[in-house]
C-alpha cells in the first residue's frame, strides 16, 4: 500500500494520526485491537517514566552518562511492534522503547548505564543485540543477522536503528548496499531527530530527505511521521512483510525530534532555541496517542495516574537494587573486547590496576 506507491523524490511524509490525536488517513489505519493499542501506549509511557527518573539519578551523581529518548518513543515502539518476537533488532544506544517492547529486563538496562557490561546479556528469547556506540556499525551487524537467517532457511528478519548522523558514515552505505545486492530480509530505520549531537540535519547531507537515499541502492525508501505511532507501525509492518517474503530491504526515515539532550553530557541550549523545542513538544507522540485513546474511551485520567504511580515505584525499586550491586570490577573493562586479552590490553589493565593500588582504591 505504502511502499509501491511512494516516490521519495516527490511524495510527502506518511501520516495517519495528526498531533491532536485525530485520524487523518482512515484507509491506512492498521488493524490493531484496543489491547494492542494500550500496550503500545504503555510501552511508550513506561519509556518516558524511565527517562525522567534516570535523568534525575544521573544529575544526582548516581548514574553514568545516559542517552534520553524523549520525543522518539513512537518511532521506536511503533516500528518494533510490527516485528515478531523471533526477529532480531540491532540498536544503537537510543532505543529504550525497542528494548522494553522486546522484553529486555529494566534491571539489565540500568546495569548497562551503571557501567556493568552484563547489562547487555539478554535472555535467550530477547533477540536484541548489545548497545552499539560506534556510529552506524550496527547496520552491518543487522545485515549479518539477515544473511544468517536466510542461510539457515529461517523467516526471521533483522531491523536496525540509526540516527540521521549515522547516514553520513561509510557503514551505513556498506550495509544498505550489501543488503540490497543480496536482497536480504532487513528493515533499516533512520531516527531522524534533526541533530547528530549538535550538527543539524540540514548540514549533515545535501539530500532533500534521508528516504531518497534508498534510490541509490535500488530499494524502497519512505519518509514517515515518526511521532505518529500508527504510521510507524503500518509502514514498518509492510516493510517487514516484504522482507520476510524475500523481496529485500527497505529504508524508513522516521521524521521526529530529540526533545532532550543528546546525552547527559550535552547542553542542547548551546545550539538550539527553546522555542524550537516547544514547537515540537506540541507534536509529542505520547500526548497524541493518549488523546486518541481517551476519545476512543479506552483510557482515562484514572488509568494514567495509576499506571504512572505503579511504574514510577517499579523504576525506583529497580534502580536502587542495581545501585546496591556496587561498582563494576576493573576486569570487566578489559574482558569484553576479545576472547583473551591482547598484549596491549593486558599492559593497559596492569597499568590501571597499579594506579588504583597506589591510590588505595
Amino acid at each position: 500500500m505504502f511502499l509501491e506507491n511512494f516516490d521519495p523524490l516527490k511524495d510527502s511524509m506518511i501520516q495517519i494520526m495528526d498531533k491532536d490525536g485525530k485520524i487523518v488517513n482512515p484507509d491506512a489505519m492498521p488493524e490493531l485491537s484496543d489491547e494492542e493499542i494500550i500496550k503500545l501506549y504503555e510501552t511508550m509511557r513506561f519509556s518516558r517514566i524511565i527517562d525522567e527518573k534516570t535523568l534525575q539519578y544521573q544529575r544526582q551523581g548516581r548514574m553514568l552518562t545516559y542517552a534520553p529518548n524523549l520525543g522518539q518513543e513512537a518511532t521506536q515502539v511503533g516500528s518494533i511492534a510490527a516485528t515478531k518476537q523471533t526477529d532480531w533488532a540491532a540498536p544503537s544506544f537510543r532505543e529504550l522503547g525497542v528494548w522494553l517492547y522486546k522484553g529486555a529486563p529494566l534491571r539489565s538496562i540500568f546495569l548497562y548505564w551503571f557501567g556493568n557490561e552484563m547489562g547487555m546479556h539478554m535472555p535467550e528469547d530477547v533477540r536484541v543485540l548489545p548497545i552499539s556506540v560506534p556510529i552506524a556499525s550496527q547496520m552491518q551487524h543487522a545485515t549479518g543477522l539477515a544473511y544468517a537467517s536466510r542461510y539457515k532457511g529461517l523467516d526471521d528478519i533483522a531491523i536496525a536503528y540509526v540516527g540521521d548522523g549515522g547516514t553520513s558514515q561509510g557503514d551505513f552505505h556498506e550495509a544498505l548496499n550489501f543488503s540490497a545486492v543480496q536482497s536480504l530480509p532487513n528493515v533499516f530505520i533512520v531516527q531522524n531527530n534533526q541533530f547528530a549531537i549538535s550538527t543539524r540535519r540540514k548540514i549533515q547531507t545535501k539530500a532533500g530527505t534521508i528516504a531518497q537515499k534508498a534510490i541509490a541502492y535500488g530499494i524502497p525508501g519512505i519518509q514517515v511521521d515518526g511521532n505518529d505511532i500508527f504510521a510507524m507501525y503500518a509502514v514498518t509492518k509492510e516493510a517487514v512483510d516484504r522482507a520476510r517474503r524475500g523481496d529485500g530491504p527497505t529504508l524508513i526515515e522516521a521524521y521526529t525530534y530529540r526533545m532532550g539532550a543528546h546525552t547527559t553530557s550535552d547542553d542542547p541550549t548551546v545550539y538550539r532555541d527553546n522555542s524550537e523545542v516547544d514547537e515540537w513538544r506540541d507534536k509529542d507522540p505520547i500526548d497524541r496517542l493518549r488523546k486518541y485513546m481517551m476519545e476512543k474511551g479506552i483510557w482515562d485520567e484514572e488509568k494514567e495516574e495509576a499506571f504512572t504511580e505503579e511504574k514510577g515505584k517499579f523504576v525506583k525499586a529497580t534502580f536502587e537494587d542495581v545501585e546496591k550491586s556496587g561498582l563494576t570490577p576493573l576486569e570487566d573493562t578489559f574482558d569484553y573486547v576479545f576472547a583473551e586479552r591482547t598484549p596491549i590490553l593486558e599492559a593497559q589493565y596492569q597499568a590501571k590496576k597499579a594506579f588504583y593500588a597506589k591510590e588505595g582504591k
